[in-house]
């Protein structure tokens, strides 16, 4: 059945979802649909006829029947109370917020008042609780700036640090192993000779512990980033063979190192760091036989390189061990140590910090091997790379004539004097400065030079760099040049390849840096 106009009207306002009222001239109720029940608890019956105020807190009363009489002298449709809080009283006392749209209507000559009522409840708490998670957001982020910032303030103190104890700690073991090697040159009682031969082990033993954790702290404080370039590991190879041969064939050992053309991409300072510390390691523990570095290309994504040995090899159940600080296998807490189990540890987290990958294979009295995969480089960068260190070669230019004249370039006194002496008990002319300024003025007043040998920090603001570069701009870019360094910063693993550049990492033992600078000088081939 069709329904009339009025009762189409009035279904429409019962099915309304909002409570609904209609309210006449005088303020009493004159309609109410179902939903003022569930809004308000009153039931119809209750509410119609009664005044309008009876749906408001008490106090605001009084104020409401002054409205009332404003809005029926300017009647529209809108909403009541605009940037005011309203509110309702339920028929047990509870009061709630609440919106309210004003509409007028008009009934036999009557105007009326609709009321559309709808509780924000809802709404009010959930932008309470969103204005207090943006409190709590802005709170936490707040605290993660400054937490940031103390962050970034202690990495560069640790840096600063780091950077200070890589110079001034092993400025006077520096000095120790000179004049060890000074006294070793010039003392010939055998009871004094025995003494600086113990002297110069112990020397060493607290040189490479010292490298070894500052290794390890520069590490873990994030002071050493990547530099990821394409690079070839022949050179590295190669680096490794002169430094290690010697050292293998005294334990009556054979180094084999495979000199394929392999190119990679990663950080080659650090991939050179990780492999010599596997070398050291398979030579330490290999009494007979052999160790081998390889390279073995895998397609043409990556590239695994192998240090094997034929060792005493690792039990099985340490493994999971060889990583850990100190640890080294079959020594125990408080026997003789050779070495201080860190060189893995290191290699551990320059491997994490890289990104790459090491394996071990191991079978106790055969040997072990170790493979350290690394991304292969682009065919582009392999043949850019091979070209251009087949034009930086060339002959190296002889000494001059008569002894060798050097000039040391070293701010610190004692290790000045140290080298100073070394180098004159060996046949050196020494010409000891303190500075760029000193060393410039040197040249400039007609000193012969053979070779410039610089320490990379010398005091504030300058460094060896600059001294090699004004002294080569003087005397021409064959000049050869030694720099002595404790730095493992990006400034000095960034440096350009330079075939009359060799770098030095302190403390340097006497026989080391003579044997260099005597290849160096005559181009001998330091194998």
């Amino acid at each position: 059945m069709r329904l009339t106009p009025p009762e189409l009207a009035r279904s429409a306002l019962e099915a309304a979802p909002d409570a609904m009222l209609i309210v006449d001239a005088s303020g009493l109720v004159r309609f109410v649909n179902r939903q003022v029940f569930a809004l308000f608890g009153y039931a119809r019956e209750e509410i119609v006829g009664r005044p309008i105020e009876t749906l408001l807190p008490e106090r605001f009363r009084i104020r409401h029947l002054q409205h009332r009489a404003d809005y029926r002298a300017h009647m529209r449709a809108r909403p009541m109370g605009q940037n005011l809080e309203l509110y309702g009283l339920r028929r047990d006392s509870s009061e709630f917020p609440v919106e309210i749209s004003l509409s007028p209507v008009v009934d036999g000559g009557e105007t009326l008042v609709v009321a559309a009522i709808r509780d924000v409840s809802d709404r009010q708490r959930i932008q309470k609780e969103l204005i207090a998670a943006r409190a709590v957001a802005e709170e936490a982020r707040e605290l993660a700036d400054l937490a940031r910032e103390s962050a970034d303030r202690a990495n560069q103190g640790k840096s600063r640090f780091l950077a200070t104890a890589s110079h001034d700690l092993r400025q006077p073991l520096q000095a120790l192993a000179l004049l060890n090697g000074t006294l070793r040159r010039t003392v010939h009682d055998p009871l004094l000779t025995e003494a600086l031969s113990q002297q110069e082990k112990a020397i060493g033993a607290m040189s490479r512990l010292l490298n070894a954790l500052l290794d390890i702290s520069k590490l873990e404080s994030g002071a050493i980033k990547p530099e990821i370039i394409d690079f070839s590991l022949a050179r590295i190879c190669e680096e490794i063979r002169r430094e290690f041969s010697s050292v293998a064939a005294g334990k009556g050992l054979t180094l084999e190192t495979n000199p394929a053309n392999v190119w990679v991409r990663s950080d080659p300072a650090l991939v050179e760091q990780v492999v010599r510390n596997l070398v050291s390691n398979a030579v330490k523990y290999t009494r007979s036989g052999t160790v081998a570095l390889r390279c073995m290309p895998l397609g043409e994504t990556a590239v695994r390189l192998d240090v094997c040995d034929t060792g005493i090899g690792i039990p099985a159940d340490q493994l999971t061990l060889i990583y850990d600080e100190f640890y080294q296998v079959g020594v125990g807490a408080n026997t003789s140590r050779d070495g201080y189990g860190l060189g893995l540890s290191i290699v551990k987290r320059i491997i994490q910090l890289l990104g790459l990958r090491i394996d071990v294979s191991s079978q106790v009295g055969s040997g072990s091997t170790f493979s350290l995969l690394l991304p292969a480089a682009g065919p582009q960068a392999t043949v850019a790379g091979t070209q251009s260190e087949e034009n930086s070669g060339g002959a190296v230019p002889q000494a001059s004539g008569g002894r060798p004249s050097v000039m040391l370039v070293e701010d610190d006194p004692s290790v000045r004097d140290a080298t100073r002496m070394l180098l004159r008990v060996e046949g050196y002319q020494v010409i000891p400065v303190g500075s760029a300024e000193e060393a410039l003025a040197a040249v400039k007043g007609g000193a012969r030079l053979d070779l410039l040998m610089t320490d990379y920090h010398l005091g504030p603001n300058q460094t060896g760099i600059q001294v090699i570069s004004a002294l080569r701009e003087r005397l021409g870019p064959q000049l050869k040049a030694i720099l002595v360094t404790g730095d493992t910063s990006s400034a000095i693993r960034g440096l350009a390849p330079d075939p009359q550049l060799r770098i030095l990492s302190k403390p340097i033992r006497a026989e080391t840096l003579l044997t260099l600078m005597r290849e160096f000088l005559t181009g001998e081939d330091p194998a």
